[in-house]
């Protein structure tokens, strides 16, 4: 797709192409950044148990907790490569960037954490009194 800032790029939209895109993108995060591993490993399994003993707002809560946590760790990871693209060596101003990532990245954690303890804990009550 052209991009309209940098005049570069094909004209035209095709959504195959974009859907491929992020797959690519998804598929290369999972496998070369642990962090995303396993947060979706996680989510997948806390899922799949909501899906079968919880209710449809459950699901959608940890849906949601899941994508935020997930699009800040692949953000973030972004941004570092950017930086250690751009600058190589130790440099105080990028130090800052980077930490500023990673602080959203700390916040979505917490929030995706919460989200999938009460989760777990409320299945895991729900599966004790049955």
């Amino acid at each position: 797709m052209k991009n309209k800032f940098l005049g570069t790029g094909e004209h035209g939209y095709d959504p195959v192409r974009k859907v491929l895109t992020v797959i690519s993108g998804l598929r290369y995060a999972v496998l070369a950044d642990f962090s995303v591993a396993y947060k979706l490993i996680i989510s997948l399994i806390i899922l799949v148990a909501t899906l079968v003993l919880r209710e449809k707002v459950d699901l959608l809560l940890i849906l949601l907790a899941t994508g935020l946590v997930l699009i800040t760790e692949i953000v973030n990871s972004a941004i570092e490569a950017v930086c250690d693209f751009v600058e190589e060596r130790h440099n105080e101003k990028i130090k800052i960037i980077k930490d500023i990532a990673a602080a959203a990245v700390g916040i979505s954690i917490v929030i995706w954490a919460v989200v999938c303890s009460v989760e777990v804990a409320e299945m895991w009550s729900q599966v004790k009194r049955n």
